[in-house]
């Protein structure tokens, strides 16, 4: 997205695979790095989350620099950071990065839990060996980060793992980005509500809730109840398109092009995140 406009708000996906690296061939299409979405919006760059798809728009970033951008952290499990440290724009100097992130549960800060994953017997190369300009801002859910006049609003979105949701607003758009969240048969999330309402474009994990990782053979079945739940949450908060993301690393393309089919069955405006793809949503919103 070299010489992005100040007027435009597009959505590019870097990495879209939940859980683990998927390279392969029946994974082509869809894509196996893990989260990474990169936002352009009123001439900032923002990107959400640091899994190995971080490391192609790394790549691609090259052809840019001197690069500045906003990365935000919804939690650090390991997909969610694991590409940070292969990030090689943060290695030259002149390029300019702020890091947001929620305090772990222990009292870590952002800083501290990125760095930590690059310190040996892990890494071979510290954070410190970063040469471009870092600034770590640790936030809280219900604040709202201003970058002129671009929004970003963090929510909490799951008490387990304190991972946040993120809603970005400018000139009356909204892209949400709410991954690694509470889910529950009975009723919506309330904060998936709040932060979802009528947004433009909603990217929704549809990947299979916690009990999966100590249950494998209910996992099928908790990926076809998160898929339902998302597109109940974008009907009831009046989404004008939702955007499935974080596949199961189980699932192959085949077998997602049948989830997507499935999904535009019962939400028209619907589709399953993939590597490379972008959305206008000043298109989307206008509904061209």
């Amino acid at each position: 997205m070299a010489g992005s406009s100040s007027s435009h708000f597009v959505v590019q996906f870097w990495g879209v695979r939940g859980s683990i690296p998927t390279p392969g061939l029946e994974t082509a299409r869809y894509g196996g790095n893990t989260p990474c979405v990169e936002i352009h919006v009123a001439g900032k760059r923002l990107i959400f989350d640091g899994g190995t798809g971080l490391r192609m728009l790394g790549k691609h970033l090259h052809k840019e620099m001197p690069v500045e951008a906003h990365l935000f952290f919804t939690h650090t499990h390991w997909e969610r950071i694991q590409g940070f440290p292969f990030f090689s724009p943060a290695f030259v100097s002149g390029n300019r990065f702020h890091i947001y992130g929620a305090v772990g549960p222990n009292g870590a800060s952002i800083k501290q839990r990125l760095s930590d994953q690059m310190l040996r017997p892990n890494f071979p190369v510290p954070l410190q060996m970063m040469q471009s300009d870092l600034k770590f801002v640790d936030i809280t859910p219900g604040s709202v980060t201003m970058l002129d006049d671009v929004a970003v609003e963090a929510v909490s979105l799951n008490r387990l793992t304190g991972a946040l949701g993120y809603r970005v607003t400018w000139g009356g758009h909204s892209v949400v980005y709410a991954t690694d969240t509470e889910r529950s048969p009975d009723h919506l999330d309330q904060s998936l509500m709040y932060l979802a309402q009528q947004a433009d474009v909603l990217i929704y994990d549809a990947a299979y809730g916690e009990q999966a990782y100590l249950d494998p053979e209910a996992a099928a079945g908790q990926q076809s109840d998160a898929w339902q739940l998302g597109i109940e949450a974008a009907i009831a908060a009046n989404v004008k398109t939702l955007v499935m993301f974080h596949h199961d690393p189980s699932h192959e393309d085949d077998f997602l092009d049948h989830v997507e089919l499935e999904v535009q069955s019962r939400f028209r405006h619907a589709q399953l995140a993939r590597e490379g793809m972008m959305i206008d949503v000043l298109k989307t919103s206008s509904g061209t």
